[in-house]
């Protein structure tokens, strides 16, 4: 039984453009492929959260997540990536993330843990993508399922965390 966020549906909001999207959609939509990685975010979140909660082996979560039929609309190999990633650098990640918080790792709701483990596994591991949408789709996560202002305490740990692993990285809007 995979375990839920609430109100999950897939997003349906507009965000920023995402790395390795080369297809243009008309204004105020956004590509197949956009939509495809962010669902495979929400998911990978889901699955990181379900972690946290209740571990599993990771192919046991996975299976668990095949069995959905929406599963078949979003960017599995991205959705993959990260699951696998996440849980094979949890503890370097904990590790990375634990100076720019306020409180110890083992205290953070675990939603907001999950989606901070997955924007730190983005922005250590995945540098192809621009650490804006990295911060940005982790934004979005927060505010879909966190709690009230999670969404900037999660900006403000992965921002400062990107200024430590991508220095030379442009901030957003810079």
């Amino acid at each position: 039984m995979i375990k839920q966020f609430p109100q999950d549906e897939p997003s349906r909001h507009d965000g920023a453009d995402d790395a390795g999207s080369d297809k243009v959609a008309p204004a105020g939509k956004k590509s197949p492929a956009r939509k495809q990685r962010r669902w495979a975010r929400e998911r990978a979140a889901q699955g990181l959260y379900q972690q946290l909660m209740n571990p599993v082996p990771v192919d046991q979560l996975e299976a668990q997540f095949m069995e959905d039929a929406f599963m078949l609309r979003i960017d599995l190999e991205l959705f993959r990536r990260i699951l696998r990633g996440v849980e094979q650098h949890a503890a370097e990640l904990d590790a990375a993330i634990e100076p720019h918080l306020d409180r110890p790792v083992r205290e953070l709701d675990p939603i907001e843990h999950a989606i901070l483990r997955l924007g730190a596994f983005e922005l250590t591991h995945m540098i192809e993508t621009p650490r804006a949408i990295v911060i940005n789709e982790a934004v979005e996560l927060a505010k879909r399922f966190g709690a009230t202002d999670g969404h900037r305490y999660v900006n403000g740990v992965l921002d400062r965390l990107a200024d430590r692993v991508r220095p030379a990285e442009p901030r957003r809007g810079s």
